[in-house]
Parts: C-alpha cells; sequence; structure tokens
C-alpha cells in the first residue's frame, strides 16, 4: 500500500483545523510530521504586519499537549518531580499561572524547550511537535514511578495573537480580557470548556487556547468572523517569533546549547542555581550552573544586516572581509516586515557579542556587514496587569 499524499511524502499527521485551513486557501506543506500552512492568499508579509496591527490566528494544533500528576495527586509532588528533569522553578508556580522551562541532558545542552501551567491539582505541558514524541518517552522514562503521563490527543490547540485579540476573544469569551500574561484559566466558550492562557510566540499580546478537537473547527471559525481576525500560516509564524528574538527549537538551542549560551538565563529562576535544597538537581546543572558565574565560551546574539540582503541560517560569521575562517553561526534569519530590513540571529564567542561590534555575514560566496545588535528587535507587547 502506498502511504504517500498530495504533498509528495510520507502520510503526515493532520490536526483538527487542516481541513479548514484548505479550505481557507492555505499553501499546505510538510513541518513536524504535520500538514500545515506555510501562508494564505494574503502572503507571508501582509500577515505578518497584520498580526502586529491587529490579530493574526495561527493553528498550532501539531504542538504536543501533555498532563503530568502525580499519584499522590498533590501538586507540589508533581511539581517536584517535573524539577528533576528542568532547571526551572515549578514548585513556586502559583495556580493559575504558566511558566517557560527547557528539559536539559547530562551535558548541559537543551532536549527541547517548553511550557508549563499550576492547573492546581497538576500540570498542564505544551511541547514543540517536532520533538514531543521524545518529550513523552523523557517524562515516562524519569517520572512514570510517582507522576501519571497523559498525552492530550483529543484537542486542538489556536493562537491568537495581537492588539485586536482581546476584543475578539472577549466577544465569545468575556472573562478572557481579565487574564494578564502568563495566566492560564478554564472557561467556557460556544459551549465547551477550553483552557486558555494568555500567552504566545510572536511577541503581541494574545491567547493560546487548547479546544475540544471536535469545536476545535467552529470556534475558529467564530474568531476569524471578527473582520480585525486573519488566518496566518507557519511563514509569518517564524518571522514575527524572529523579531521578537526568540528561539527556534533545532535552529537557536538545541543539545549543543546550554542555557547560559542562549541567552536564556531567565528561565533558570534563583532558586534553582544558587544555595538551598532546590539548587540543581537537573540534568547538566555541573555544566549549567558554573556558566551563571563564569560565561559560557559562546552567545546567542542578534544580527542587523547593514544592507537588505537577509541573512539566512546557516550563514558563517567572520571578523573582517578577509578573515580565514569563521567564528560564528547564524541560526535564524530572514526579513523582518515590521522593521523594514533583515534580522538574524546566530551564535559568536561571548567576547565578539557586545551589542554595537560588527562583524561579516558569508552569503552566496559575499560577505555582508552586519551589526551585534540588542534583542529583541521590536519591543513586546504583552499584557503584564
Amino acid at each position: 500500500m502506498d502511504d504517500r499524499n498530495e504533498l509528495g511524502g510520507t502520510e503526515l499527521g493532520k490536526t483538527p483545523l487542516t481541513a479548514l485551513n484548505t479550505a481557507l486557501g492555505g499553501k499546505m506543506v510538510e513541518f513536524a510530521g504535520y500538514e500545515m500552512p506555510v501562508q494564505f492568499p494574503e502572503g507571508v508579509a501582509k500577515e505578518h504586519l497584520h498580526t502586529r496591527a491587529r490579530a493574526g490566528l495561527f493553528d498550532v494544533g501539531h504542538m504536543g499537549q501533555v498532563m503530568l500528576r502525580a499519584k499522590s495527586g498533590r501538586y507540589d509532588d508533581a511539581a517536584l518531580a517535573l524539577e528533576r528533569l528542568v532547571p526551572v522553578d515549578v514548585l513556586g508556580l502559583k495556580p493559575g499561572r504558566q511558566r517557560y522551562g527547557l528539559f536539559t541532558d547530562a551535558g548541559g545542552g537543551i532536549l527541547d524547550d517548553l511550557m508549563f501551567a499550576n492547573r492546581g491539582d497538576h500540570l498542564f505541558l505544551v511541547v514543540n511537535a517536532a520533538c514531543k514524541s521524545q518529550d513523552i518517552a523523557h517524562l515516562r522514562a524519569h517520572l512514570s514511578e510517582d507522576c501519571e503521563i497523559e498525552e492530550v490527543t483529543d484537542r486542538g490547540l489556536i493562537a491568537l495573537q495581537g492588539p485586536s485579540a482581546e476584543a475578539a476573544l472577549a466577544k465569545l469569551a468575556p472573562q478572557a480580557a481579565a487574564l494578564a500574561f502568563m495566566d492560564v484559566k478554564e472557561m467556557v466558550i460556544l459551549g465547551v470548556s477550553c483552557l486558555v492562557s494568555r500567552s504566545g510566540y510572536s511577541g503581541e499580546d494574545g491567547y493560546e487556547i487548547s479546544v475540544p478537537s471536535a469545536q476545535a473547527e467552529e470556534l475558529t471559525k467564530a474568531l476569524l468572523a471578527d473582520p480585525d481576525v486573519h488566518p496566518i500560516g507557519l511563514g509569518a509564524r517564524d518571522s514575527l517569533r524572529l523579531e521578537a528574538g526568540l528561539c527556534l527549537y533545532g535552529n537557536d538551542i538545541d543539545t549543543s546549547t546550554t542555557p547560559v549560551a542562549a541567552a536564556l538565563e531567565w528561565a533558570v529562576q534563583k532558586v534553582r542555581r544558587t544555595g538551598g535544597a532546590r539548587a540543581g538537581g537537573f540534568p547538566g546543572a555541573e555544566v549549567i550552573l558554573p556558566e551563571f558565574e563564569h560565561g559560557a565560551s559562546r552567545r546567542r546574539v542578534g544580527l542587523a544586516a547593514e544592507g537588505r540582503a537577509p541573512i539566512r541560517a546557516g550563514a558563517e560569521l567572520f571578523t573582517d572581509e578577509t578573515a580565514p575562517a569563521p567564528i560564528g553561526r547564524v541560526t535564524s534569519g530572514g526579513f523582518g516586515p515590521t522593521l523594514g530590513a533583515p534580522v538574524a540571529m546566530g551564535y559568536v564567542p561571548t567576547a565578539s557579542a557586545k551589542p554595537g561590534t560588527r562583524l561579516f555575514a558569508e552569503v552566496r560566496g559575499k560577505r555582508l556587514p552586519v551589526v551585534i545588535a540588542t534583542l529583541p528587535f521590536i519591543t513586546p507587547r504583552y499584557k503584564r496587569s
């Protein structure tokens, strides 16, 4: 039996919104094993700018959703169990709040990044699509003795991002307007229970909505009925997160990058790194913790091109136009529609990471000038209170 599909590859996963994405004119491509829209008829640049100006709706149903419960039924036990795998303060997270985290390995590298929420008696995790199978296996291998790990397979995930997101969602769920950045609340929308977090990966205010699969299309259509809300594909999702200085796993972070090298020190709270019973105790602590004191050998930085040509991932970075060997490499790059200029991120030796430092990126055999820039490239507009 031939299991190849119309995209020319092996059978791809589908989200609860795949049929609607196609009906809306989405250009479907393979991404992380799923059939996903890279863009809609509006085009990547206009989708990007519309999200910054009004609101964009993203299908992120390919992401992994996981519930982690301690067999004791206590949140504290689930939190302490997860702390064995992440260098993050899980125990101190208040009910109804969400936090960014990292799975690390024995060498201090990053296995994946994730979001996790305190749901009162259990944790709700969202992990990257490309890593979700290995993440769930990782959780089960290390936490099954005292926790139940349940992959959620009957729910879609929708991201609504942009300055008009609050007004659009509040039409259907007025209580959504009261959430602040990183708040999480279960609420009824169109008659079904949804888990709503005020979060996203665009640098804009917005929400992520976990909705039962059977109602995902109805909710999406209801949101798209608002003229301020347009469907947005992977292309604009990538350029939005790049302008916001946010990492893409597999490009900007992976098992070769530590949290300190990746400029993610803020994701490792003080209680997990300095003194006290909960400092350390996570994979790679003996590598990661000394870097907080002494620094890492290299650092993730922003890169602003002096010209108009985009600097893409993989481009090597040099100290000058004639240097024989590269000192670093671009990990994400493209054109930033908000800025009207190319933007990129990459790694350079820490000694060369000071903002304003001029380097050269090699593009198609030519060395183009770039300048180390402060991240993010745009000012995030999260609703803090």
